[in-house]
């Protein structure tokens, strides 16, 4: 067989807009034959999903599920809300998120490389050829797990558009021996909490040393700003430092249900109710799109480019 050279590799990928490495493999598996490796990267997905993948992604689905002791969550996604409305991207979503819970130990990249759907690709493969039906550059973003020995993950989407799947996903952990049916009625109303107020730690004393540093020498720097005496400025620090508790950490914050009973308070009432402690041992919170730079565009201006 003839030795693929950069010439052809460069050639393929003119004209199909797929990576260096997808064109020479689909002239090497198509015995150099550039029509054949058109359609073979055609069909795959590779050709069109190259052309999309700088194109920003902030769109999509988060997927939140319990299963008893454990949870998933994990977010895929696609440049406009519309995609998470399509059942097929619905469909890899939920698909994806099964098969995180089946390997439970496997990170980002390792999950990428598992096989999913009838058509032996593999994770990204599966989501390469779902941007070539649905047209919009598409990634799997993050996924995370939480688990307890005793007691239950319980979960919660917002703004869902089928079961598990929407804009916000939680998951909480409450360990306890109680009964499960009562410890996931409280545990959901808990994270409809956490995904209004988007806590930042459970407890005062996991708030990392260097993040409560930092917002202390911003109060007293705010603080020495009023002109008052050092004695009178450290007093309001520790107050403005309080209230920062009050709103990161999860114990602290009022329950949204009453908007006054600390999240604490209602624990203590749902362990001396259940007859045996129950204690939050973790939660996870994904917001779609968090993080994400999305470009500012000027519709009219779109419209008006489009238009000449």
């Amino acid at each position: 067989m003839a030795e693929v050279t950069a010439g052809m590799v460069k050639e393929l990928r003119d004209r199909t807009g797929a990576g260096m490495m997808d064109c020479k493999r689909a002239l090497i598996e198509n015995n150099i034959d550039m029509e054949v490796a058109v359609d073979w990267l055609r069909k795959k997905g590779l050709a069109a999903a190259a052309k999309k993948a700088g194109r920003t992604a902030a769109e999509g689905l988060v997927f939140a599920k319990s299963y008893g002791q454990s949870g998933v969550v994990l977010e895929v996604n696609a440049e406009t809300d519309f995609v998470g409305r399509n059942e097929l991207f619905q469909k890899y979503v939920n698909s994806l998120g099964e098969l995180c819970y089946n390997n439970f130990d496997k990170n980002l990249e390792e999950v990428k490389r598992l096989k999913i759907g009838t058509e032996g690709r593999n994770v990204e493969e599966e989501l390469i050829s779902l941007i070539s039906v649905i047209g919009e550059n598409m990634s799997l973003r993050r996924v995370e797990r939480l688990s307890v020995n005793k007691g239950c993950v319980c979960a919660y989407t917002h703004s869902a558009v089928s079961p598990g799947l929407g804009r916000i996903g939680v998951l909480v952990a409450l360990e306890s021996s109680a009964q499960e049916a009562k410890l996931m009625e409280l545990g959901k109303q808990i994270a409809m909490h956490i995904a209004a107020t988007k806590p930042q730690v459970v407890l005062r004393g996991d708030m990392p040393a260097e993040v409560v540093e930092r917002e202390r020498s911003v109060l007293v720097e705010q603080a020495r700003m009023s002109g008052k005496p050092e004695q009178v400025i450290e007093k309001m620090v520790e107050g403005r430092l309080q209230k920062f508790f009050a709103e990161v950490v999860l114990l602290e914050q009022p329950f949204v249900i009453d908007g006054e009973t600390k999240v604490s308070a209602v624990l203590e009432q749902a362990s001396k109710d259940a007859g045996t402690p129950i204690k939050i041992t973790g939660f996870k919170i994904f917001l779609l799109g968090e993080g994400i730079d999305k470009p500012q565009t000027d519709f009219a201006a779109e419209v008006a480019a489009q238009a000449k």
